[in-house]
Parts: structure tokens; sequence; C-alpha cells
């Protein structure tokens, strides 16, 4: 169908329902298979899930198939206990990484990130209490975005790798670090999303805004902003509020299911 015929759901409940029903169509379990998330969903441990999670996430941009391929080999390298690599892996357990390439992601970003992982998690027991407290302090999630990325990049190492966790205060649409907010906050029941963190709201999350959540907005009226950067993204979110203030992040499966599966043409 065209995004003509769904522009004329013109009325905020005819929209609502044609959001409410593409996010039935694809927060379900089938979703996983060819999805990122797919493998958190390979592990039990709620500290693996959240390794495994922060780091696919980093890398997931690009063909779904090649993020698939390369998150896999990332895990195999890290003898698929990714959270007792972080904590345990030995200097030559690291060298094995050097030679992970990913997109512009390499074995330098690699090792860079567990480093850094190490040393989060050589304090605290998961990532949520860093993004809580930036939360609380600046009264946004782009203050705990920040507050995490801080504290992050607190170890020696290269600019390059500065580029794989956006800097949102910059104008970044943070994509990867949104998306990554949601698997972990967000806990609907529905077998996708793990809504491991229980201090942050979902209503304060901000969609992961990729090119096809962005193209499917815009066809249907609901985003005017033609870049995708944070003020898009927030653009979106605000909007989305609108037909569900408590979670409005839900329907990043509605815009980027529909987007990717063709679902709303031009």
């Amino acid at each position: 169908m065209s995004s003509d015929s769904y522009r004329a759901m013109t009325s905020v409940s005819g929209m609502k329902q044609l959001l409410d029903e593409l996010t039935l169509q694809f927060n379900t379990p089938a979703f996983i298979t060819n999805d990122p998330v797919s493998i958190p969903h390979l592990f039990s441990s709620p500290s693996d899930i959240e390794v495994s999670a922060f780091l696919i996430a980093t890398i997931a941009w690009g063909r779904r198939d090649l993020i698939l391929r390369s998150g896999n080999r990332l895990m195999e390298l890290m003898g698929n206990e990714p959270y007792n690599f972080i904590k345990y892996a030995s200097d030559s357990d690291l060298n094995n990484l050097s030679g992970f390439v990913h997109r512009t992601f390499n074995g330098v970003d690699a090792i860079t990130f567990i480093k850094a992982l190490r040393n989060i998690y050589s304090n605290k027991s998961s990532m949520e209490p860093l993004v809580y407290e930036g939360i609380k302090n600046e009264g946004t999630i782009m203050g705990g975005i920040m507050s995490l990325r801080n504290h992050f990049f607190e170890i020696p190492h290269e600019r390059r790798s500065q580029r794989h966790f956006s800097d949102v205060s910059k104008g970044s649409a943070g994509k990867k670090i949104n998306m990554f907010l949601r698997w972990m906050v967000r806990d609907d029941n529905k077998g996708v999303d793990f809504g491991l963190w229980k201090t942050i709201d979902p209503s304060m999350l901000i969609i992961p805004l990729d090119i096809h959540a962005g193209n499917t907005a815009r066809h249907l009226g609901l985003l005017t902003r033609r870049q995708n950067d944070w003020k898009a993204a927030s653009e979106l979110t605000e909007r989305l509020r609108s037909f569900d203030k408590s979670d409005p992040v839900k329907y990043d499966f509605a815009l980027f299911g529909a987007g990717v599966n063709g679902i709303i043409s031009k």
C-alpha cells in the first residue's frame, strides 16, 4: 500500500491504529531471527546479554546479514562468554581481536571497547547506574548517554575509536546507543527487548533513527526534518509520544519493520 493511502489516515486515532497494528506485526519473536538483537538473545545471563548487546549495537550498521556474521564472529573470539572475557581476558586473548573488522570498526577499536568496558565493570556491576546518573543530573536521556560515554572513554584510547560511540551532544542521532537502550529498558513481555534495566523509564527513550525508520516516518508525515540527526530523532519521538506517552519507542518496530519490508512505499 502506498504512503499516500496511509497519509489519508490524518486523525491521531487513525495513525495510532496504523502504528499499533504494525507494532503488533513486528514486535514478536519472529522479528529476532534476522535482526542484530538475535545475538544477545543467545545468552541467558544478564551480564552476558548486556555486554553482547552493547557490542552488537556498536557494529549494527550496514546489511543485517553482515552485521550478524560479524557479531557472531566477535562472540566466538570472546569464547562466547562476553562478560567473562571483558573481566578476565589476558593480553594474548585481547590480541586475538586485532584482526577483527566490521566496516570501519577494526581490531584497535574492538580492543579499546573491551578495555573500556572492563574499566566500567571493575567499578560497576552494570552500565545502568552510569546512564541513570546522567539522567538524574541532566533530566534527559541525552544526559544519560553522555554520562556513559564520558566514563567509557576515561581510559587511554585512539581518537578514531570515539566515532563508534556517537557524541549525541554534538547532534548525532545516536541510532546505535538508542537501540541498545531500547533493548535494555523496554519490558513489554513480547520477547524481543530484554527490559533488564529497571531504573530508567521507557518514556524517556529516543527512537533509534535509521534510514528505514526515518524514510517511513517522513512518508507518513510524522517527521519533517530531512536530516537523520538528534533533532530529527527527538522530533519523531515527540510525535510518537502523542500515540503512547509511556512507551513511544515501541513504534520503532512499526517504522523500521514497515520500511525494511517495503510495506510503505512512496
